[in-house]
């Protein structure tokens, strides 16, 4: 089996619904068969998988730090759509000071990206999953 390359795109909230968490547990089967995954895109509700100020109960799975743990040890990009995050309240540092902001709230390891990533990632990966 050849290796292939890999972009998912996460439409599902941080927590409430399942398809973010699916996401994940795909990212893991991806990377334990030997692809490699390049890139996820947090769009739409996707983009809360993003905020640094989600704080899951004790006895809950932390998605956000997931991703993250994830994402440093494959050298995988997590981006979120800036318009969705911007309509959301996920502001990063760059968007904040653009915008006046005296405070952001993306979490470390994810940046802010428009949907030409996105495109780029359709055109260059030999899969992109949608969840």
């Amino acid at each position: 089996m050849s290796k292939l390359t890999y972009t998912l795109v996460v439409n599902g909230p941080v927590y409430g619904r399942q398809s973010a968490r699916s996401a994940y547990q795909f990212a893991q089967a991806v990377i334990e068969q030997g692809h490699t995954l390049v890139s996820v895109f947090f769009y739409q509700d996707g983009v809360t998988n993003g905020t640094a100020l989600s704080v899951p109960a004790n006895d809950e799975f932390d998605l956000t730090k997931a991703w993250q743990t994830l994402a440093q040890k494959h050298n995988i990009r997590l981006e979120t759509c800036v318009a969705a995050a911007l309509r959301r309240g996920i502001i990063g540092e760059s968007e904040a000071n653009q915008h006046g902001l005296t405070q952001n709230n993306l979490a470390h390891g994810f940046e802010q990206a428009g949907l030409g990533s996105l495109a780029e990632a359709m055109l260059t990966q030999d899969r992109v999953v949608q969840f």
